[in-house]
């Protein structure tokens, strides 16, 4: 008569088993580290009156530090200027966070420099106190007015993708040169807003906001005092 060898339990089985004995092992052990913890502080309370006691003084210190930075950030922010030299001298990218920066300083504090491969004609991104969405797409020329002028095929691109992929309320054209004839005629036919040498070199050096400086803007999203 032959034996029957007794069954072997599934490896999979064994594995589950195993785990769960790891975790309720880990479970205990994390359990007991609690209470002990628990336990050392009850017996050594003073030591958390202690740091209570440095912890509210160095918070405040920290707190009043942070807030005094965040104004000083915003008051030179406020008092941001360029000159057209300094933009002709800048790289595209740099070109790109100064216009954010220029953004920021009226008031867009979300702002955003997202210019690069893929970037589907946005350079700058940003929300105006109004609660339009802006779009702006940067075109630095090194040799500014000298350069090559922006012209229909860059608007062609931007008009593709202003609204129908980034849902801007303001579609925006930036240049430190020029812009052609025929771009403009594009631009003013698809509501496209352009700002060239003449406007970028106001802008960048007043304190006025660039929507007090473009024409036929959409309504504002949000009730302000301005409306």
């Amino acid at each position: 008569m032959t034996r029957r060898r007794p069954a072997r339990r599934p490896r999979r089985k064994q594995q589950d088993d195993t785990q769960f004995i790891l975790a309720t092992v880990i479970a205990a052990g994390v359990i007991a580290l609690v209470v002990a913890v628990v336990h050392w502080l009850l017996v050594h309370w003073w030591l958390l009156l202690v740091a209570a006691v440095v912890a509210v003084p160095a918070g405040i210190v920290w707190w009043r530090r942070r807030a005094e930075r965040m104004h000083w950030e915003q008051a030179r922010a406020r008092a941001l200027r360029y000159g057209l030299a300094q933009l002709d001298a800048l790289s595209h990218r740099q070109f790109e966070f100064s216009v954010r920066d220029l953004m920021r300083r009226d008031g867009c504090t979300d702002a955003v420099q997202v210019g690069g491969q893929g970037d589907l004609g946005a350079d700058v991104k940003a929300t105006d106190p109004l609660g339009r969405r802006w779009v702006i797409q940067c075109k630095h020329r090194r040799g500014g007015e000298r350069g090559a002028a922006v012209g229909t095929p860059e608007l062609q691109v931007l008009n593709g993708t202003g609204r129908p992929v980034h849902k801007a309320d303001v579609v925006v054209m930036l240049t430190n040169g020029r812009i052609t004839g025929p771009g403009r005629t594009f631009a003013r036919e698809q509501r496209l807003h352009l700002v060239d040498r003449n406007l970028l070199g106001a802008w960048a050096s007043q304190a006025r906001p660039l929507w007090e400086l473009l024409p036929a803007l959409p309504v504002p999203r949000k009730p302000s005092s301005l409306s």
